[in-house]
């Protein structure tokens, strides 16, 4: 049934959460946990958009047998059946179709909200999920401007609820035992990361307006964005590179290695922010630039540099994707998979720890599966167990925040002088249009119960 927000969310409850002191067994591997019967009670879920990159997600809920995927919620019927399908064959048992991921938030069952959906639903869908008494595992980047950042963020701590959101490096084991040594100085004190993202994404042509296919839904699937007609080269994936939808490259992908820098640098919030780029490669109705390069400076404490070249996949440092921390002793390269590599002031590699687990960053929906997986036992333990999540919203915030900065400074053409304690944009009247944005009327996000 077809309902506004502002229906649902005063039916919508609030529930609270009894935590207990533990973590993960000590010495088991996220694989062998999931096959202990009876370790854990199952962690019952809704996942919301499932084509693509939510199908890979849902499937690794539903392997994990200390999990249940009960509801699959979409706008397309074909990818419901798709993955109502995958997730029945890993757990033996048929998940709902639930096409309005509200109705789902409604039965008291679901204990979490998994958001896969397109970027400008992220944080209106957590909102509403928090309000109704439900985690939320939350895709990146976990917002679509800084305003929903900051209302992820409150919703999370007035409702008690546990959000992490999906930028499962965090959680990935020798990432963070780089980030571990990092921090322990074995390169001295890190003050500048280089981090890019390369591939070489084909043109999405000039689209045509059509009549909307009968297997989607899109009136949800806008959501909250106000109205605009279908053109045939929007859905699935090309969204991300348009405005009104998505974030482009600098959000779709540079949210994960800018975390990372953030983290070894162990900064926050930048002091001033520059970007700049452009769509040089084709000539279509892709908006967002496919070549860019953001610069986040944080005074004395160093700064962030990221590259992202949609359309020329040329490795920098031999991978397609990467983070280096430059430092006053060597420097240390954290890799597209779960491996790095340490040197001196002198090129010398002193250290190179490898992948042990296969990983495609090339893979658009599912690059790396047994990894990902500790980050959802991380994010069980956080609902069951009180266990500190790996990327809590605080973090995923400041993360997302540093990404869109970069493309506010893109689209104002001119460096952002912003405020180190909050992010926020200093003295910049247009550069702060684009802090938040225009809703369909009736799905706005609900401030209110956030007072």
């Amino acid at each position: 049934m077809n309902r506004s927000r502002r229906d649902f969310i005063r039916k919508a409850s609030t529930g609270a959460v009894a935590f207990s002191l533990g973590g993960i067994l000590p010495g088991f591997s996220a694989r062998s946990y999931r096959n202990i019967v009876g370790a854990n009670e199952k962690i019952l879920s809704a996942h919301m958009g499932v084509n693509s990159r939510g199908l890979a997600v849902a499937r690794n809920f539903a392997a994990q047998k200390n999990s249940e995927v009960l509801h699959i919620c979409d706008v397309d019927s074909r990818a419901t059946a798709n993955c109502i399908a995958a997730a029945e064959k890993l757990q033996q048992k048929k998940p709902i179709d639930t096409p309005d991921f509200r109705n789902a938030l409604e039965d008291k069952n679901v204990d979490v909200l998994v958001v896969t959906a397109p970027d400008h639903w992220h944080a209106p869908a957590a909102l509403l999920a928090c309000a109704a008494g439900k985690h939320v595992y939350l895709e990146k980047p976990c917002s679509h401007n800084p305003n929903e950042g900051e209302m992820l963020v409150k919703a999370a701590a007035k409702y008690k609820r546990v959000m992490q959101m999906g930028n499962q490096r965090r959680s990935w084991p020798n990432v963070s035992a780089a980030i571990a040594e990092l921090h322990a100085g074995v390169i001295g004190r890190p003050y500048f990361a280089k981090t890019w993202y390369t591939n070489n994404r084909p043109t999405i042509g000039k689209g045509k307006e059509t009549a909307v296919p009968a297997w989607l839904n899109y009136d949800l699937w806008q959501g909250p964005a106000p109205r605009k007609a279908f053109h045939d080269n929007l859905i699935h994936y090309n969204w991300h590179w348009f405005w009104h939808w998505g974030t482009g490259e600098a959000l779709n992908n540079g949210t994960h290695m800018v975390d990372l820098a953030r983290w070894g640098l162990q900064v926050e919030y930048p002091t001033s922010v520059s970007s700049s780029g452009g769509r040089f490669r084709f000539q279509d109705d892709w908006e967002t630039p496919d070549t860019q390069v953001i610069n986040l400076n944080f005074g004395s404490k160093g700064m962030i540099s990221w590259e992202g070249r949609s359309c020329n996949s040329k490795h920098v440092e031999g991978n397609s994707v990467g983070v280096i921390f430059y430092g006053d002793n060597g420097s240390m390269t954290i890799e597209s998979g779960n491996s790095y590599k340490i040197h001196d002031l002198k090129n010398k590699l002193i250290k190179e720890v490898k992948n042990t687990e296969r990983v495609d960053a090339t893979n658009l929906s599912d690059p790396a599966q047994e990894l990902d997986a500790y980050h959802l036992q991380n994010f069980f333990d956080a609902i069951k167990k009180g266990t500190a999540l790996n990327s809590d919203i605080v973090g995923g915030h400041q993360s997302t925040l540093l990404v869109q900065l970069g493309n506010i400074a893109y689209r104002t053409g001119r460096t952002l002088q912003t405020n180190p304690t909050n992010g926020h944009i200093l003295n910049d009247q247009e550069a702060m249009t684009y802090w938040s944005r225009t809703y369909e009327p009736g799905w706005e996000p609900m401030t209110h119960l956030l007072d």
